[in-house]
């Protein structure tokens, strides 16, 4: 500190300075969506309805199926599927991903597989699924539950393995049981990876769930959006498309951001 700065009083400088910290740069994010809706207005203006309908004409299209009490109920069913494939898959990936992260043999055992289950896209599994379940929740449950729980073992792993050891060292010396050793160093420890192993899942798993209804399902979003286009309803199709971009957007921003700032004040305490 220079002799100028050691002049400045506490009182003067202390608030300009925390001014100073708690100023932050503009962002220019907020312009993404509202730039997005008038790309779409100009392209819809320059082509036939039938291929892009204007956003009005799709919120139009929303309203008559809500009226009508017809979207209640295959959003019902789609956020059910997901609930139950997303669900299943994080207790497993947990269960896995620590197991994994704390003894390497069986990490060994499971990379591989991991590996080769992350490199299939879930589409490709829908048709097996049709065929084992038959068309039903139950073949859509099992194709989110396979993209989504390979992606989370690996982000687990990753978390417990970055753990340092003198840490778990200085916890063991004083005198920390085996689940106070879990509880209060390596999950603290592993929190930004497991936030990051939810987000990822998630994605997959929403993603997985939309090629699942599309292709062998009688309901939900993904079956909107199939139906509409074998009907040629570009509405319908385009009204899909936004609920699942919607709601996806709705989980990262209130879900997984909060959860995400929850796990930084514990694991700073």
């Amino acid at each position: 500190m220079s002799a100028v700065d050691s002049e400045i009083p506490t009182s003067v400088a202390g608030p300009a300075a925390t001014a100073q910290q708690k100023k932050t740069p503009f962002s220019y994010g907020w312009l993404s969506l509202p730039s997005l809706f008038v790309v779409w207005v100009v392209l819809a203006w320059k082509l036939p309805s039938y291929i892009l309908p204007q956003p009005w004409q799709v919120v139009q299209e929303g309203y008559e199926w809500a009226i009508k009490g017809q979207l209640h109920p295959h959003l019902i069913d789609s956020f059910v599927r997901e609930l139950i494939g997303f669900g299943t898959a994080v207790i497993v990936a947990l269960t896995l991903g620590f197991l994994g992260g704390f003894f390497r043999p069986f990490r060994e055992y499971l990379t591989p597989l991991n590996m080769l289950f992350m490199s299939i896209p879930p589409v490709a599994w829908a048709p097996l699924m049709l065929i084992m379940f038959g068309i039903g929740w139950q073949s859509i449950v099992v194709v989110i539950f396979i993209s989504a729980v390979n992606p989370m073992i690996v982000t687990i792993m990753e978390g417990v393995l970055q753990i340092q050891g003198n840490e778990v060292r200085a916890a063991r010396i004083l005198g920390a049981r085996p689940w106070q050793l879990f509880m209060y160093v390596y999950l603290p420890a592993s929190l930004p990876y497991l936030t990051a192993g939810l987000r990822i899942g998630f994605s997959q798993a929403w993603r997985a769930l939309v090629a699942a209804e599309m292709i062998g399902a009688s309901s939900g979003i993904g079956w909107m959006v199939s139906m509409g286009g074998e009907v040629g309803n570009t509405a319908q199709v385009m009204m899909g498309i936004v609920l699942i971009g919607l709601f996806s957007w709705i989980f990262e921003r209130f879900g997984f951001r909060q959860l995400e700032k929850r796990y930084e004040v514990w694991s700073h305490h």
